[in-house]
């Protein structure tokens, strides 16, 4: 025990200063400053010194008269203090809960899967991995649980328990190594149907963290239908399952000589409504886990628009960025000799997605074209070209502004005037801002990978040229900044700080969190609608729901690249060159019919048309009460 020492002329910082170098220099634990101190004894307990070492030293003088006092009432203190000691020698210390402090910690250095915490009221040694403590796992559940062999006993057992080895594969076969560290964000669900869903998935495919939180959104927007009726339930556990799922090694030689193998994905998820369409994507974050998500999106986006097809996605986790042309095609190529068996106009049709432009799209289709001995136009991108003229690469940038000029109407409002952040540079993004001055719209930002740009006076057509330009030189956005004096570009920043009224987050999964989401509600977002295939995070999606920010989804909002891939692949379309402005009727209208769909399903199942949550759920149950039916008619198949 440390007694104040009067006339110092130390304060208690020093004391604690002071006391932090003795515990380091005699090997000391130091637990907590401040309150009572806990110390373990290290290997520095030997030492015959530290015994009648003085903790705390100061310079000796002549003690005054108040100091001479003073010291006699700390004498008599010190005289209590050792006879309290000597009683307390008497007395069998109680050693017993400090010592199993102490193995329990070590245990933990010597264990690293396992933590120390309490379960009723007794402390318990847990796997950080499943969270159960080694008495669960023991042969003899009726153990000596404080007893330390015992206890190292259950720990042994369990580290080599299947449970145990099960849970490690799992960490092991994440992405992050750590399942635990970054946990799946479970929606909260009415029923323990819907729930029973989720937890089949999860048990299913637990590493799969985009696949599942798609599922996720799903389920939680059709929970009412599911609940009404119980045979949806086995219809959605079919449906969870991808009918095919093709991987495949991408072997290509660079312009150097030097070989390169790439991973090559392609899903199709479901065609009980007709063959399958979707993208393919290069870019190397590409995984099984992105394919599903994307392709189980795509299902639904298709089965809502009003042409009834199955939904696929795909791709390979190649960088065709720093790439030339002549390694693009030999990539592409060897891409396509696996995948060609897999393609046709009643089977499946690519298109183009992120990192895959008309130059890809159009090797890919050459070298099918080779292999499969036709020209069968299975493809939408490359026909652009090659039948006349067509609005296909711009048709879902428009159908989004569409969609949200739909929107706003509702409420008697328009798009002139607005300010629209835009994310991504694509050509999605650059289509979206076209359109928006179209409708008088005042679009202020872009961005790619490394940051964000804005210009305040707002992009015209001259600027979304120049931008143009400078992503086909593969220069950075940075460069624009350069031109015009009224914008600046910021690196590794999004751009929902900025203020606006209506975002179209344009660029990839996931690109607006939880702080991304409250960003754009101070910014004074009253609309987003979704350009990319699930760009919200779950807690994003909580913030704008409880900021009553309407959400228009991409499965409706992004509808129109499927009409219009439809309407290339009409017999009257390719008979007859329609105009573009007839072309941007036939999307209007097709847009317009997806709205309305999206709208009566929410209705038809008590959702308000006000709510910012219909076009969510009537979106989801119009496209899954449309592959239900298909799936029921046609059996279990």
């Amino acid at each position: 025990m440390l007694l104040p020492l009067s006339g110092v002329g130390m304060n208690s910082a020093i004391d604690d200063i002071n006391l932090i170098q003795q515990a380091a220099r005699h090997h000391l634990v130091v637990r907590e400053l401040g309150e009572e101190i806990d110390l373990e004894i290290g290997p520095g307990d030997e030492d015959p010194s530290f015994a009648n070492a003085a903790l705390i030293t100061c310079p000796s003088r002549e003690p005054s008269v108040e100091e001479h006092d003073e010291g006699k009432q700390m004498a008599m203190v010190s005289q209590l203090h050792n006879d309290h000691q000597d009683l307390s020698k008497s007395q069998t210390p109680k050693r017993k809960k400090k010592v199993v402090k102490r193995w329990r910690e070590e245990w933990a250095d010597t264990y690293k899967w396992a933590y120390v915490d309490v379960k009723d009221g007794t402390a318990r040694i847990f796997c950080s991995v499943c969270k159960d403590y080694g008495r669960k796992h023991r042969r003899n559940p009726y153990g000596n649980e404080g007893s330390r062999n015992m206890q190292m006993s259950a720990l042994e057992e369990h580290n080599n328990s299947l449970l145990h080895k099960e849970a490690l594969r799992l960490q092991m076969a994440s992405k992050d190594k750590i399942v635990v560290d970054k946990p799946i964000y479970v929606k909260a669900l009415m029923s323990k149907t819907a729930g029973s869903i989720i937890e089949a998935a999860l048990k299913r495919d637990p590493h799969e963290f985009e696949f599942i939180q798609s599922v996720q959104e799903v389920v939680h927007a059709i929970e009412r239908v599911i609940a009404k009726n119980v045979h949806y339930v086995s219809i959605m556990e079919r449906l969870l399952e991808p009918e095919r799922t093709i991987i495949f090694r991408v072997p290509w030689v660079d312009d150097r000589g030097e070989a390169h193998v790439n991973r090559g994905f392609r899903v199709h998820f479901n065609q009980a409504l007709g063959p399958c369409r979707g993208g393919i994507r290069f870019h190397p974050s590409m995984n099984l886990s992105i394919a599903k998500c994307l392709a189980f999106e795509q299902t639904f986006k298709n089965a809502l628009s009003p042409y009834k097809l199955g939904g696929a996605a795909g791709g390979s986790d190649f960088d065709p960025k720093g790439k030339t042309d002549s390694e693009i095609m030999r990539f592409c190529q060897s891409f396509m000799t696996e995948l060609y068996r897999y393609l046709g106009p009643d089977q499946d049709l690519p298109s183009e997605e992120v990192g895959v432009g008309a130059r890809e799209m159009g090797y890919l289709f050459g070298q099918y074209r080779r292999l499969a001995g036709n020209f069968q136009g299975s493809f939408t991108g490359p026909r652009i070209f090659w039948s006349g003229s067509s609005l296909r690469t711009e048709a879902t940038g428009y159908g989004l502004v569409f969609f949200s000029q739909l929107i706003l109407a509702d409420s008697n409002r328009e798009l002139k005037g607005l300010r629209c952040a835009v994310s991504g540079s694509g050509k999605i993004a650059m289509h979206v801002m076209e359109k928006l001055l179209a409708y008088g719209a005042i679009p202020v930002t872009v961005s790619d990978s490394r940051g964000y740009l804005v210009d305040e006076d707002g992009f015209d057509y001259m600027k979304i040229q120049f931008l143009r330009d400078i992503k086909a030189q593969q220069r950075s956005l940075r460069d624009y900044s350069k031109t015009y004096a009224r914008s600046k570009y910021y690196d590794e920043a999004k751009p929902w700080t900025e203020r606006c009224d209506v975002a179209f987050p344009c660029a990839t999964q996931n690109e607006i969190d939880q702080s991304d989401a409250i960003n754009l509600v101070n910014s004074g977002c009253h609309l987003l609608v979704e350009g990319s295939s699930m760009p919200c995070t779950p807690e994003a999606v909580e913030v704008l729901r409880k900021a009553s920010v309407l959400v228009a989804p991409a499965m409706a909002a992004g509808a129109g690249g499927v009409a219009a891939g439809e309407l290339e692949l009409n017999h009257e379309f390719n008979l007859m060159q329609w105009s573009p402005e007839d072309f941007e009727s036939k999307l209007q209208e097709a847009m317009k019919q997806t709205y309305q769909r999206a709208l009566k399903a929410a209705s038809d199942f008590g959702y308000q048309r006000e709510s910012p949550e219909a076009l969510i759920h009537g979106a989801a149950i119009a496209a899954f009460l449309s592959i239900a039916q298909g799936m029921t008619d046609q059996g279990c198949v």
